[in-house]
């Protein structure tokens, strides 16, 4: 057991019972990624991308199956100390006019309990993913069919001449020429297309109201697959804890005796079952242990990228040179602004318009030389001289900007 979440009592939380259902999922995504980046360098790992679903499926019956012999508890749930035990309720009756007592009794999981929990854990999530990613497939084969049309419209209605026979065949793509296969095949898409977003809302409509229910304390079941199986989650107590390693070593005491053969073979079978002890104990603590390292190395990678990905920053460039003189000398008027000798001198009113001498009216500014006028005046000037007023530099009314004061 590798967390224990407080709490009072043998139910356990409502957060309890959600780490546990989803930490499937994140050991999944979490090992997807890992051969994802390590096919980058082996590409023979492609393959088990391939066939993610199997591999998984294959993975977690193992660790499932395990985890349900040796310590009656999913392989998740054994991580948070939790443990899987069989209802039994009777009915006692004190007396005939008092009400009716249910008393909830548990006990171990029995043989067919465990294999249908398994059922419950592997099979039917295998199936459930192979259902969702032949809808998407469905899905967006129907979207392209909208979009695009189907390819071979344009050869349904098609015929070719045979020179051979002198007729006309039809060389359309009908269902005669498809195999039983493919049709089937095909069929069976339609069918999930169809059904499956109606069973899937069932399914997460149930899960909700089971969770609802019991995080309101309505029902122990947490889930319609325990619920069916009559199967409680609770805590496992100090003496479960310590009695689980005795009880795996009898278990494995039991299949080392059960070995038949001569000698060699013996010692072959007993170093398999050693490797394969080894390889069980430690794979929750091996397989979480992996997920906090690759997730490690994608946030210690994605740094370094950033930081390689990330813009140079460069100094400001330097000022640009002052603009040219144009016409006759230039002087400087209060050593701010150059003025041709010939141009129209600045009115003292700093916020007077050089052209008409009256206060700007929607101010306006030359972008070659960055004096501001009227708009109605300076572009009546530049449309007409083809300059600014002042510095005698070109311009054209494009190079006019409206100046706007922030409120």
């Amino acid at each position: 057991m590798l967390f224990q979440v407080g709490g009072q009592g043998a139910r356990p939380t409502f957060f309890e019972m959600s780490a546990a259902q989803q930490l499937p999922a994140s050991l999944r995504a979490a090992l997807t990624y890992s051969i994802g980046v390590l096919a980058l360098r082996r590409p023979f790992l492609h393959r088990v991308l391939d066939y993610e679903d199997e591999f998984f499926a294959l993975l977690m019956l193992v660790l499932e199956s395990h985890s349900l012999r040796t310590t009656d508890a999913s392989f998740s749930e054994s991580l948070y100390g939790l443990r899987r035990r069989a209802v039994k309720i009777r009915v006692k009756k004190d007396n005939p006019l008092s009400d009716s007592k249910d008393v909830i009794h548990h006990s171990g999981l029995e043989k067919y309990q465990k294999r249908l929990s398994v059922l419950f854990l592997v099979v039917l999530p295998y199936f459930k993913s192979k259902l969702h990613s032949v809808y998407n497939k469905e899905r967006e084969a129907t979207l392209q069919a909208s979009l695009w049309g189907h390819d071979d419209e344009r050869f349904n209605n098609a015929d070719y001449f045979s020179e051979e026979r002198g007729s006309l065949i039809p060389t359309g793509n009908s269902d005669v020429e498809m195999s039983v296969r493919a049709r089937l095949a095909k069929r069976f898409q339609k069918f999930v297309g169809v059904f499956y977003p109606w069973l899937h809302a069932g399914n997460e409509g149930l899960s909700f109201a089971y969770q609802l229910l019991y995080l309101l304390d309505a029902t122990g079941f947490y889930s319609l697959g325990l619920h069916a199986l009559g199967i409680h989650v609770c805590r496992a107590t100090g003496q479960e804890l310590m009695d689980t390693s005795s009880r795996i070593s009898k278990i494995r005491r039991r299949e080392r005796d059960r070995l038949r053969g001569p000698p060699w073979l013996k010692t072959l079978q007993r170093a398999l079952l050693s490797c394969t002890y080894a390889v069980l104990d430690y794979a929750q603590t091996g397989l979480i242990a992996a997920v906090f390292f690759f997730k490690m190395m994608e946030w210690w990678y994605q740094s370094a990228e950033e930081r390689m990905s990330a813009p140079t920053v460069y100094p400001p460039p330097p000022p640009p040179p002052p603009p040219k003189r144009y016409g006759a000398a230039l002087h400087v008027r209060e050593g701010v602004k150059e003025v041709a000798k010939d141009g129209i001198p600045l009115p003292s009113d700093r916020t007077a318009c050089a052209l008409c001498l009256q206060k700007r009216t929607n101010p306006s500014v030359v972008s070659v030389s960055g004096f501001v006028f009227c708009y109605a005046c300076i572009f009546k000037y530049v449309s007409q001289y083809k300059r600014c007023p002042i510095t005698l530099m070109p311009a054209n009314v494009d190079q006019i900007r409206r100046l706007f004061h922030d409120m």
